[in-house]
């Protein structure tokens, strides 16, 4: 079975447009692990809009699943990961200002510096994960950088599908079929929705992980939070 990770940022930024703590975020962590999920991804960013830097911290006491942080590997994101010790950091080149990801890396452009914070990761017993397009050589770079997963940067198929063109899975089972030649793990991310979840993860060899947030929170405010977890669970079977 796929594995889902709920990313929790928008209740962060809930909380946040109120000030104090409702909802509580690390009580909606505790509940979504009771609901079955089994890992919560956070994406802390530079100006801490939604997810604050201790909000980190303070998940990792409750977070008996897989904890999963992505970010932008500068400085400071790098020191607060290498406090938490996630089970797994995410690496994702965030511009600044960014609203949300756009992009995957350039594997080949930024293979040294990868491999240099990969490497700094891995010694502290952290698995590691390169947010990527589904281009061949990105995939091929990301294994020279020694990462020991990549998640597909799933935007585009996301819109492809809303469109109807299913045709626009073929790079991205591409993509997976090369990284488990390689010997990398699979996970995926961005725009997946109750709607596309089940077509993309019954196209993509040895998924091992779905990271989710915006589509799924969106969903709970219809039909309930514990409901949608377990059926992002069903499909993910």
């Amino acid at each position: 079975m796929t594995k889902l990770s709920v990313n929790i940022n928008k209740i962060a930024t809930l909380r946040n447009a109120r000030g104090g703590n409702v909802p509580n975020l690390l009580q909606v962590a505790t509940d979504i692990q009771k609901f079955g999920a089994q890992g919560i991804t956070i994406h802390p960013r530079p100006d801490e809009r939604h997810i604050r830097y201790q909000d980190a911290r303070d998940l990792k006491a409750v977070v008996t699943t897989e904890f999963n942080i992505e970010g932008n590997p500068q400085h400071n994101f790098i020191d607060l990961v290498l406090e938490c010790k996630p089970l797994q950091v995410t690496l994702v080149p965030d511009a600044i200002g960014a609203i949300t990801s756009t992009s995957g890396w350039d594997t080949v452009k930024n293979q040294s510096y990868l491999a240099d914070v990969i490497q700094e990761f891995q010694r502290n017993g952290i698995r590691t994960s390169i947010f990527v397009d589904p281009v061949l050589q990105m995939i091929e770079g990301a294994k020279k950088a020694g990462t020991d997963r990549i998640e597909l940067y799933t935007e585009e198929f996301a819109h492809q599908y809303d469109l109807g063109n299913l045709e626009s899975i073929t790079p991205y089972t591409d993509a997976a079929i090369l990284a488990n030649e390689l010997q990398m793990g699979v996970n995926a991310g961005h725009d997946l929705s109750l709607d596309n979840i089940k077509f993309f993860k019954d196209n993509i060899p040895n998924l091992l992980e779905v990271s989710i947030g915006h589509a799924l929170i969106c969903e709970s405010l219809y039909l309930g939070l514990d409901n949608v977890v377990n059926m992002y669970l069903q499909k993910l079977k």
